[in-house]
């Protein structure tokens, strides 16, 4: 017997995405439940741009790692939406609170447009980094309310960091209320340009970049931006590349990379074939144009 010819082409691509493909139609418009299925996602979409951001949540689930809870100029809410610059620099008390010092990392974590993608995915995050960079001298965790990607330039250049990683909710969409993005930034100052910093987005499992492979993708990053004194276009994520890292030839000075502890090079390029990028790494790239960022400025 032949197996029967499906009633719905599109059915096997729908197990495939969570866009909404083929809805179909129910004279000039969506059928009902399609209707509803947009509306109840619109309305987690608002929501997550308008939840609450707790700190206290974030400090519990990264204990027992010390923290240190900032906030951004933005006074409510409504101010941060209507003013992203507020959202990119400390109020003068957080400013005070955080001390010079010397460090290879700090790690910020705030809320941006999505406070449930922080609170969800965040301190994740944040064990599998802080267990892969053992020898790395790092800040306490910064939690920041109403942050901006910029805040973490002015933390980082605040607390002496040579790179800042901040982890913070991404502009909500109609099928991810709850994506975390990933931005560092080498050498953190006030005034850095995008073009100057790597971006890890959708980090959201099952739907979207797993926890093992985004940090392991944040880890890579963060070794080589050590090693080239560099983020940004400059830097590609060759994370998926066979091989190891090798120097350019009359480069002298640098940190080890693990795997190669022998290499002193602030230079590096990549031995072995390329065997392409895993689909979820993909979603990982140099962030290059001030309008592009995925928190929505």
């Amino acid at each position: 017997m032949k197996p029967p010819v499906p009633t719905d082409p599109f059915a096997r691509l729908r197990e495939l995405t969570s866009a909404r493909v083929a809805l179909g139609r129910s004279g000039p418009g969506l059928p009902t439940g399609a209707m509803l299925d947009f509306q109840r996602d619109h309305a987690l979409a608002r929501d997550a741009v308008h939840a609450p951001f707790e700190p206290e949540r974030i400090a519990a689930a990264l204990a027992p790692l010390p923290s240190i809870v900032v906030h951004s100029q933005a006074v409510d809410r409504g101010a941060y939406l209507r003013r992203p610059d507020l959202g990119r620099r400390l109020e003068p008390a957080s400013a005070e609170a955080l001390r010079g010092g010397d460090c290879d990392l700090v790690i910020v974590v705030g809320d941006g447009l999505s406070a449930p993608a922080a609170h969800g995915h965040a301190p994740a995050i944040v064990a599998r980094l802080i267990a892969a960079l053992a020898g790395w001298t790092i800040a306490p965790i910064v939690i920041a309310g109403l942050a901006r990607v910029a805040l973490a330039d002015d933390i980082g250049e605040r607390m002496g960091a040579r790179i800042s990683l901040i982890l913070l909710g991404e502009r909500p969409g109609l099928s991810a209320p709850d994506s975390l993005g990933a931005y560092l930034t080498w050498n953190p100052r006030v005034g850095r340009l995008d073009s100057e910093r790597n971006c890890a987005s959708n980090i959201r499992p099952p739907d979207g970049l797993g926890y093992d492979q985004a940090a392991a993708t944040l880890t890579w990053l963060l070794r080589a931006a050590r090693a080239r004194g560099m983020t940004g276009v400059g830097l590609k994520d060759e994370s998926g590349n066979e091989g190891r890292l090798l120097p350019l030839h009359g480069a002298t000075g640098c940190t080890h990379l693990e795997g190669d502890p022998g290499n002193t090079s602030p230079v590096w390029e990549r031995e072995g074939p390329d065997r392409g990028l895993p689909a979820e790494a993909k979603l990982l790239r140099s962030v290059g144009g001030s309008d592009w960022e995925g928190e929505g400025l």
